[in-house]
């Protein structure tokens, strides 16, 4: 038994000893041997002397193999083993698209699908018989309601929210200098607006989160003055106001000290040498009604630019106590962002990660069937967030509610990013996620700028193609009954025969025929907190 553990430890110490040993004959190859095999004895007494790992203990230098093969065990799988439509979380089909689309080279595919169409979940939409002519001008979406003095017209195609510090300089610079050449919008994060987001002029969204980066005074609270100043910048086309997000919804972030650098301090209004902490909620409100008061008064501070909230959806009754304060306070936010819980381009605790917030599709339809319901969907516009890469995905969000997409792992493909699994580390590769000056050099701005725009215009131009098949011409005439899912071998059905659309005000006139009947009941407009039961009491 012992030999069997201690087996090649043993031969590596006779071996380098005979190698030492032969070497005084003077034939140098002797020599060699010894200084390659004596690292590997020095290892081996290393394991048996060490005591964190027991498995080395008993398995001198050939238990390191373990922890080799675990370490290029994510690289293998991904070139070697997987195939094309089983990777996670996003595929090996889903990647190669966008990479195409990016370095404008051919992405039409030969030989049919590679779908299984008999699987369950696959999906598809209707086309019509007498196809409409395919847009040529891009598609734009109108926001801003009637109190926006300086409304925005937006891409159906925009970059999500990736703040300065969790992406580097030169990936921000790419991003924002693809958004300007493509006529898009870069979601600056909760991070703040910073000289990176300023050097090629794209259009802004400015992200507000619980810290309030760029616009707070020296306690965390918002300032604002501060907001005045900053919103005034006419780069900063719209404001967003963070409630939470997919990848971890309901949780605030730090970034520890040592990663705080003289710029992110400068973007972030904070302190050096000091954690950079977002809390879990909002001090500048604390009711639905409140927050629809705090959306007037940055959209009045801003100058009249559109002013909305982004969120992963959580409790029900939280997201029709938001329309009611919509109803009752008669402010309306120019736009919401729906965050699906599949989304995050940082790190997050896996509990989080996996299994906290609503999915997109089912996020996307609460917040539609919400303002639909309360009559107030004329009156704001719907952005979906939530693996977003192609033509199609982008069509059966529309088809649902949306008016426009956000995409953030999408546009970071579009960088290089190779999906090395590494954003929370500092040391992403492809230097996307990393502030290191020495990885950042391998990403050169105007060269990944220009695969920013190649993306998202032949992901655009992806769907106006799909909608003209459709015999439509704009994709907000797209509906629930032109997408079809499999729900078994022998089962399809249209999604608006799958999830509930419910009618123009039906949650005022008669919300106890609605399936919200019970959440809609315990939602008030001066609470996010629920004022009735949605369900069984626990037992006592």
């Amino acid at each position: 038994m012992l030999l069997k553990r201690y087996g090649v430890f043993i031969a590596l110490v006779a071996a380098a000893l005979a190698c030492l040993l032969l070497s005084f004959t003077a034939r140098s190859v002797w020599l060699v041997g010894f200084c390659l095999l004596f690292p590997l004895v020095l290892v081996g007494v290393f394991d048996i002397t060490q005591s964190e790992h027991s498995l080395l203990r008993n398995y001198p230098v050939i238990g390191s193999v373990r922890w080799i093969f675990e370490a290029v065990r994510p690289y293998l799988r991904q070139y070697l083993i997987e195939d094309d439509l089983s990777e996670r979380p996003f595929n090996r089909e889903d990647r190669s698209i966008i990479y195409a689309r990016a370095k404008n080279e051919e992405d039409r595919q030969p030989f049919g699908t590679q779908l299984d169409t008999y699987a369950a979940e696959y999906e598809w939409m209707t086309h019509s018989l007498a196809p409409a002519p395919v847009s040529k001008e891009p598609f734009r979406v109108e926001v801003g309601g009637p109190d926006c003095a300086r409304p925005y017209s937006a891409s159906v195609l925009n970059i999500s929210a990736m703040s300065f510090g969790s992406l580097g300089r030169n990936a921000i610079e790419a991003l924002n200098l693809g958004a300007r050449n493509g006529h898009f919008y870069h979601d600056t994060g909760e991070g703040g607006f910073s000289p990176y987001h300023r050097i090629h002029g794209g259009d802004i969204v400015w992200e507000l989160g619980s810290g309030y980066f760029g616009c707070r005074n020296r306690d965390g609270t918002f300032s604002p003055e501060r907001f005045a100043e900053r919103a005034a910048d006419d780069q900063v086309k719209m404001v967003e106001i963070k409630l939470s997000q997919g990848a971890k919804p309901g949780h605030g972030g730090v970034l520890p000290a040592a990663k705080v650098t003289a710029e992110i301090a400068e973007t972030r209004g904070i302190a050096m040498g000091e954690d950079c902490i977002s809390p879990s909620r909002h001090s500048a409100f604390s009711t639905p009604a409140e927050l629809m008061e705090f959306v007037a008064q940055l959209r009045e501070l801003s100058g009249g630019k559109p002013v909305g909230f982004k969120l992963c959806v959580g409790h029900p009754s939280e997201v029709f106590a938001l329309a009611k304060a919509m109803v009752k306070t008669g402010i309306r936010p120019d736009f919401i962002a729906v965050d699906g819980a599949e989304g995050g381009t940082g790190a997050a605790p896996h509990e989080l990660a996996d299994h906290l917030g609503m999915p997109l599709r089912e996020g996307l339809i609460l917040m539609r069937n919400a303002l639909v319901g309360t009559g107030v969907r004329s009156e704001v516009r719907l952005a979906a967030s939530g693996k977003v890469t192609s033509g199609f995905s982008m069509a059966a969000n529309m088809a649902i509610g949306a008016d426009w997409c956000n995409a953030a792992r999408a546009f970071m493909f579009s960088l290089g990013c190779v999906m090395s699994m590494r954003c929370h580390t500092g040391s992403c590769p492809t230097g996307v996620t990393t502030n290191d000056a020495h990885l950042q050099r391998g990403l050169v701005v105007p060269e990944k700028a220009a695969r920013v725009t190649s993306f998202h215009h032949r992901t655009v131009s992806a769907l106006a193609d799909l909608v003209a098949a459709a015999g439509l011409s704009h994709p907000r005439e797209l509906l629930p009954h032109h997408v079809w899912h499999r729900v078994s071998p022998i089962e399809v059905k249209p999604l608006d025969r799958i999830y509930p659309f419910i009618g123009a005000g039906s949650l005022l006139e008669m919300p106890e025929e609605t399936p919200y009947a019970l959440d809609w009941a315990a939602a008030d407009a001066d609470s996010f907190a629920p004022v009735a039961a949605v369900g069984p009491r626990r037992a006592a």
